[in-house]
Formats: C-alpha cells, sequence, structure tokens
C-alpha cells in the first residue's frame, strides 16, 4: 500500500505540474502583443553589459587587480580590488571598491583545477565575487568518496574554495509531460532571433538534439518548427527555425502570465546581485537574484560551463524560457535543483554568448520614443486554438475546477485516497499563490509600464 501511494503521490504531482501551466504561462510570441509597436532586428551580442560601471571597471583593471563587480543592495557598483591604487581609481569612477585577498586570476585558475579533476555527476562550482570564493556544491547523488576526492582537490587549490553540499539534484529542467512538446519533452520557448532572412526561437540545446521536430500540442498536430543547430553539453542552447519562417505579430515580446508580456528592447550580460525575472512553461513568472557567475554544472548528461547562477526557482518544463530584468534579455533557463515550492537554485545560458555563436540577432521592440525598458501588453487570443507555442492563453476557473474534481472523483482514484486529491487542491493553491505574489513583485518593480 506504501508503493502504491507513492506511485500516485507521484502522478499528483505530474498533474500538479500541469495545474501550474495552466496558471503559469511561457514565452515567446504573436498570442501576447496586442497592437505593439513593430519589432525590428536588435543588437547582435555587443551590448552594453547591466550596471556597466563595475564591469567597465573590472575589464580596464584587469584580472590580476580585479575579482569581478556586484550591484550593492543599494544599486551601487562595488568592484572586489587587490591594491590600493585600484581601490582609488574605482572610486574616482564613482564606484566602490572592496579589498579582496584573491584575483580573478585566482579564482580562474582555481576552476581550471576543478575541471581537470575527473568529473563527477551532480557537482557544480561557480564564482562567488562577494565572498572572493570559488564555490563547489555538491548534490544527494554524489557519493561520500567522489566528494571526499573533491575535496582533497579544493584544499590543494586553497582556503578560498568553499565546499557545500545541496538538497536534491542538479538537473535539467526537462519534462517528458504536455504541451509544449519536441521529440525528446517539454521545454519552454526563449526568445525570438533572426539572422534577416529567417526568424528562429531560443530554447536550450538540452531539449533535444539538432533534427528535433517542435509542436505546439500533444497529438503532434501543430509544427512549430525545427531545431537547427545547438550546443548541449559544452554550452545549453538551440536554434529552433519556424516552419512559416517568421515569428508573426508579437516576436518582441515574452509571457509572463496571466495574459501580460514583457516587450524585449535589448540584451545584456547580468551582473552579481542583480534583481531578475523568469517564464517558464510549468511555474510562470518567477523572480530572483544573480548569485555567481561563469558557473559550471557537471549534469548526469554531460557538463555546462559559462552559466548564470541564481536563486529564482524552476521545475522540469521550464527549460528554455526566458530571464530578463527591465525588458533586457539576459539568459536561458537550464537546469538546477530544486523546485517553486521549496526553492532552490537555477543556472541559465548567457544570451550575448548564443547571439554571438549562431550569428543572429534578438527581435527586439522598435523604439517609438516612448523609452525603453518594459511595456507588458495584454493578450490578443482568447483560447488555446489561438496560441502560439509557449504563449501565455487566459485560463478561466472553471477549467482549473474542472481538472480538481476529475482527480477527486472517487470513481477515478481508490479507496483511501482522496486525501492525496486534497494535498494536491492545496499543492496547485500554493504554487498559484507563489506565482501571484512574483507577478505582483512584478507589477511593483515595474509599475510605470505595466499595462
Amino acid at each position: 500500500m506504501r508503493h502504491a501511494r507513492r506511485r500516485v503521490v507521484r502522478r499528483v504531482t505530474r498533474l500538479a505540474a500541469v495545474g501550474g501551466l495552466l496558471l503559469g504561462g511561457a514565452m515567446v510570441t504573436r498570442a501576447v502583443a496586442s497592437e505593439p509597436p513593430v519589432p525590428s532586428i536588435g543588437v547582435p551580442y555587443a551590448a552594453k553589459p547591466a550596471g556597466g560601471t563595475g564591469s567597465d571597471l573590472v575589464s580596464r583593471l584587469g584580472a590580476s587587480r580585479t575579482a569581478g563587480s556586484w550591484v550593492d543592495a543599494a544599486g551601487r557598483p562595488v568592484v572586489a580590488v587587490t591594491d590600493e591604487k585600484a581601490a582609488a581609481e574605482v572610486e574616482r569612477a564613482g564606484a566602490r571598491p572592496e579589498m579582496v585577498s584573491h584575483s580573478m586570476q585566482d579564482l580562474k585558475a582555481a576552476t581550471r583545477t576543478l575541471r581537470s579533476a575527473p568529473r563527477v555527476a551532480g557537482t557544480a562550482w561557480a564564482l562567488d565575487y562577494r565572498s572572493n570564493q570559488v564555490v563547489v556544491r555538491g548534490d544527494s547523488t554524489v557519493s561520500a568518496a567522489d566528494w571526499s576526492r573533491l575535496t582533497g582537490v579544493a584544499e590543494r587549490i586553497g582556503g578560498f574554495v568553499r565546499m557545500e553540499r545541496t538538497e536534491g539534484t542538479f538537473t535539467t529542467r526537462l519534462n517528458g509531460a504536455q504541451p509544449i512538446l519536441s521529440t525528446a519533452g517539454r521545454c519552454s520557448a526563449g526568445f525570438n532571433v533572426t539572422d534577416g532572412t529567417s526568424d528562429y526561437i531560443l530554447t536550450a540545446g538540452h531539449c533535444g538534439p539538432d533534427g528535433s521536430v517542435w509542436f505546439a500540442d500533444d497529438r503532434g498536430r501543430r509544427q512549430v518548427g525545427t531545431s537547427l543547430r545547438g550546443s548541449f553539453p559544452g554550452d545549453d542552447y538551440s536554434l529552433v527555425k519556424y516552419d512559416s519562417g517568421r515569428a508573426g505579430q508579437g516576436a518582441d515580446v515574452v509571457s509572463v502570465g496571466n495574459g501580460k508580456g514583457v516587450r524585449i528592447t535589448g540584451l545584456a550580460d547580468p551582473q552579481v546581485g542583480q534583481r531578475i525575472f523568469r517564464s517558464g512553461s510549468t511555474s510562470g513568472l518567477r523572480q530572483g537574484e544573480v548569485t555567481a557567475l561563469d558557473a559550471t554544472v557537471n549534469y548526469p548528461e554531460g557538463t555546462v560551463t559559462g552559466l548564470i547562477e541564481t536563486d529564482v526557482c524552476a521545475e522540469p518544463g521550464d527549460s528554455g524560457g526566458p530571464m530578463f530584468a527591465d525588458g533586457v534579455a539576459l539568459g536561458l533557463t537550464s537546469g538546477g535543483s530544486g523546485d517553486c515550492v521549496a526553492g532552490g537554485t537555477t543556472f541559465f545560458q548567457p544570451v550575448t554568448k548564443v547571439l554571438s555563436e549562431l550569428g543572429v540577432k534578438l527581435i527586439v521592440a522598435a523604439q517609438d520614443g516612448a523609452g525603453s525598458g518594459p511595456a507588458p501588453a495584454p493578450s490578443a487570443s482568447q483560447g488555446a486554438a489561438a496560441a502560439s507555442p509557449g504563449s501565455s492563453v487566459p485560463v478561466s476557473g472553471a477549467d482549473v475546477s474542472s481538472l480538481l474534481s476529475r482527480l477527486t472523483d472517487p470513481r477515478n482514484v481508490g479507496p483511501g485516497l482522496l486525501v492525496i486529491a486534497g494535498s494536491l487542491v492545496a499543492l496547485v493553491a500554493t504554487r498559484w499563490i507563489r506565482a501571484e505574489q512574483d507577478r505582483k513583485a512584478y507589477r511593483q518593480y515595474y509599475s510605470a509600464t505595466w499595462g
């Protein structure tokens, strides 16, 4: 009976993810914009980094005199420096210097040593600029023997390598459930891009190899496009060509749920400490903070490097979804640990690198004199039939109630399982509440542009 109950709980959890999808929303497209400005071919990959002063100073002073930069709680750039002369230059530039013991050269050398050690699936490391350390994490799948060996490597590097065990497992956020399907499973669309001739969707590379066919429905009747070029492992991105060749109206918009979208106006590399938002087809809109950069994750399927580490949550099916801030594209959801009930760590593929390697440009909103930044627009879609892949569509309360009533029908569950069904109701309600809290945070943060 215990094993049967576990199977039912797993089934209920998967169905709850579908409930989260109905209440959340995903990404790209023509279903979320109502008479938006005509999209334009935007900046390619050489955009000015977010929080430019800190990044500019690090670049100018060099890797031997600095150890990264971040944004403090007041929004002021902070630069880690290794000598007093560099500190004075940072102050003159209007940023705050912080003296540290280890330079960027030291931190990078440590990660090279870690990469040269035998690979251990379930481990990850990243550069934590604020603590001037390299943080190495091991999930619950890492054996005591492997962790001990990796700890030995860290000890030989030096005391600035911090070892941490984490709950859960580091996994790619792919799910074989519905409704956005490739030949490998369900993912989320990220951003629309173009090569000047055809339009494409950016998504995660682990979602499927080159040649994977994508559909907008679970029966394979509405084909969206085909994956042409991608990279995984190593990187984690894929380029999906629209079958029609065009992304269509609203190509510059990503959905954030509730029939709302954020107009994308540019792209950049993120800063540690920067507040960011992420949208995905399972868990909808979520907020968090960039916690580290240049992260390496040893997924079971392979190792991915150069990722953005954040404390925002994600769940299976969110892979490939967009990370952005203030209407600026930053990353594509790769993987992580945890979920959107307990929280977790999520890693993102930087968009700037993807555009550089693929030779495509981001489709952004045309500048119309109203200023840059996000301009959420109501959805023009009135139902699932009109939804394009990854878009958010209005879902009535009756639809969700119908789903829950079917799950709690005694004819559909065995005796004694109604309690589990009740737990499902609570789980779906909790996820909805959390999603609503994040949407409210977004509205508050961008109150001037929320439509």
